[in-house]
């Protein structure tokens, strides 16, 4: 099963894009029995603790932070995210104790795959346990949590490869919605522009000033603050140890092998491949051209190009460049070893046909000295050391504000850390702020007791293995902007609200008269839209355009378009929808049976959701 999903990649993409949390968040026992306390959820006998929520809330800020560099907290501080989220959470448990019941799992063979194909855990192409081991500290994980968690993720993948192969759109129904999308719909644009209205419009007298009154949060300038912040990061406690000369060198002998580069050799070749000769066949006519390449060499590469069936070095004259053990068949690296520099092969017999093989380069193999290596060395044990000094180093720094809370000037000393300043800052969460930007830190800063009194706040993580603390050092309240520098904003904000009124006004008389048959606009140039192309129309217009009734034209519709008053469109004709050509039908039916693979998908869990009974905590899963 799992060789199935690893060969259909997409399918487990679409599957896994409607699971969007990882799993790595909970122990295998968790699927599968109470973690105790208070629970968000309850699946069956399955369990989403408050603790696995918060974690979850807290892993998708530091996903989308990666991706987006920047990100508002608050973006998942609301009642549809956080569902949204625990959803995800819901479905996690669902897939694995169906996973569970089917009795699907993944081979350890599977695992080692896996885990021997993660780049980050490789040293010049081939995996190293020692960067393996180190990486999982650095993150405070050990292999065996590691790998029950990747088990876990495998699983769910054998799972996804089931249910996603299932979704299928017919061919008729597929060409049918082709045709839809590709259908052309000549439309005629009449505009009651804003600024013909703006002149008409009247406003009362004190409408400004009761507007003022009535919306008067509108013109508060929000309440700020000057902060004096420090941050406690996993690198800044790396960058504070001192790595001795020893442990250097005794790194350096353990992982000799890490450092020392293998023989590379260059060689030529031409393949006769028995899928298109025969093995009889192939292996004579190389034979021939074996004796050809003997009288010749030099003629190497132009037989190579003639006769060669390897498409990807036939061009080349056969060169394949430089390569190590491991990378080629076993024959074939095996005669490509033996051979002198210069030197051709007799005919080598492979999986893929019988080659000739010439040998044209070799690096030796060379061991990278101590010098070149040693700082990267001092790096590597810097961050092994700082991942399992950081949990203390994070207490101490938690301590330390707590205890001395007039000033961050003795936790900054402790740790040698820069006390930064800020600029004005607001309540409200900013990505461009930085650190500074982020929600509960925020809250921190404007709670009363650090404005009131100014005391430092508490230690705020921020980010993974980054620790915040911050201190008011100025302070503006809420205020509302003077009414005489805001009236004229205000003016001209009625003005338009009413000019636009009186374009609608105007817009549905007109849509009346044109239905009943008087058409004495003055139209615009005809265009030609398409659900799958409407640029030449507003959002909104466009919208309206694909729900007008066809049946007797021309058709007229109307749509108001805020800001810019009201559009008057008329449906002169409607052309059938374009065959495409055979890549876009493909590329259109691929995407059409992607959606099909979603619905089923979500037809899947529904029917989990059915089967397994499901309790969600409202009251939990809304407390922050």
């Amino acid at each position: 099963m799992f060789d199935l999903v690893r060969d259909n990649k997409k399918i487990v993409q679409i599957f896994l894009a409607l699971i969007a949390l990882p799993f790595a968040f909970f122990g295998v026992d968790s699927y599968v029995r109470n973690a105790g306390g208070d629970d968000v959820a309850k699946i069956g006998d399955a369990r989403v603790t408050q603790q696995q929520f918060q974690q979850a809330l807290r892993e998708q800020q530091e996903r989308l932070r990666a991706q987006l560099g920047q990100m508002d907290p608050k973006m998942l501080d609301n009642p549809e995210a956080r569902k949204a989220i625990l959803d995800d959470l819901v479905d996690q448990r669902l897939l694995m104790l169906e996973a569970s019941k089917r009795r699907m799992f993944a081979s350890d063979d599977a695992v080692r795959r896996a885990i021997a194909g993660i780049e980050v855990f490789k040293v010049d192409g081939k995996f190293s346990s020692e960067r393996y081991e180190a990486a999982l500290r650095a993150q405070g994980m050990t292999p065996a949590m590691f790998e029950a968690q990747l088990r876990q993720d495998l699983t769910l993948q054998q799972l996804a490869g089931a249910v996603g192969q299932s979704g299928f759109v017919s061919k008729t129904v597929g060409e049918r919605l082709i045709a839809l999308q590709t259908e052309k719909r000549e439309v005629v644009e009449h505009r009651l522009g804003l600024d013909a209205y703006l002149g008409k419009v009247k406003l009362a007298e004190n409408a400004a000033k009761k507007f003022y009154e009535e919306n008067g949060k509108q013109f508060e300038t929000p309440e700020q603050a000057r902060v004096e912040y420090v941050v406690l990061s996993m690198d800044a406690v790396a960058s504070q140890l001192k790595v001795s000369e020893e442990e250097v060198k005794a790194w350096y002998e353990r992982s000799k092998d890490r450092y020392r580069q293998p023989e590379e050799r260059r060689a030529s070749h031409i393949l006769l491949a028995n899928d298109k000769h025969g093995q009889e066949k192939a292996k004579a006519r190389a034979e021939e051209l074996l004796q050809q390449v003997k009288a010749n060499p030099a003629a190497f590469p132009e037989l190579a190009k003639k006769h060669s069936d390897d498409p990807g070095s036939a061009s080349k004259g056969g060169d394949l460049g430089f390569f190590g053990r491991g990378m080629m068949v076993k024959p074939f690296e095996d005669s490509v070893f033996a051979l002198k520099e210069g030197e051709i092969s007799t005919v080598v017999e492979s999986p893929f046909g019988f080659h000739i093989i010439r040998l044209t380069g070799i690096h030796a193999a060379k061991e990278r000295p101590l010098a070149e290596v040693r700082g990267e060395i001092e790096e590597e044990l810097k961050k092994t050391a700082a991942g399992r000094k950081f949990a203390e180093a994070a207490e101490a720094f938690s301590n330390t504000v707590y205890e001395q809370p007039d000033s961050l000037k003795p936790v900054a000393e402790k740790f040698h850390l820069t006390i930064k300043q800020s600029d004005w800052i607001g309540r409200a969460a900013n990505p461009a702020a930085g650190p500074l930007g982020n929600e509960k830190v925020l809250a921190a800063v404007f709670a009363e007791d650090s404005v009131k009194n100014r005391r430092n706040t508490e230690a705020i993580e921020i980010g993974q293995n980054t620790l915040l603390a911050a201190r008011v050092a100025d302070y503006r309240p809420v205020a509302r902007q003077p009414f005489d520098s805001v009236v004229a904003s205000i003016e001209t904000l009625l003005k338009r609200q009413e000019a636009q009124a009186l374009a609608r006004q105007e817009g549905e008389a007109l849509l009346t008269k044109l239905r009943q048959g008087e058409d004495k606009l003055a139209w615009g140039a005809p265009k030609l839209v398409s659900r799958m192309d409407a640029r030449l129309l507003p959002p909104q217009a466009a919208s309206a355009v694909q729900r007008m009734d066809t049946g007797k034209l021309p058709a007229y519709t109307g749509v108001e378009l805020p800001g810019n008053a009201y559009a008057l469109i008329r449906l002169n004709r409607v052309e059938a929808g374009q065959k495409l050509d055979d890549a876009q039908q493909k590329a259109m039916l691929g995407q059409l049976g992607r959606i099909a693979m979603q619905e089923d998908v979500q037809a899947y869990l529904a029917a989990l959701r059915a089967r397994y009974k499901v309790e969600i905590n409202q009251a939990l899963l809304e407390a922050k």
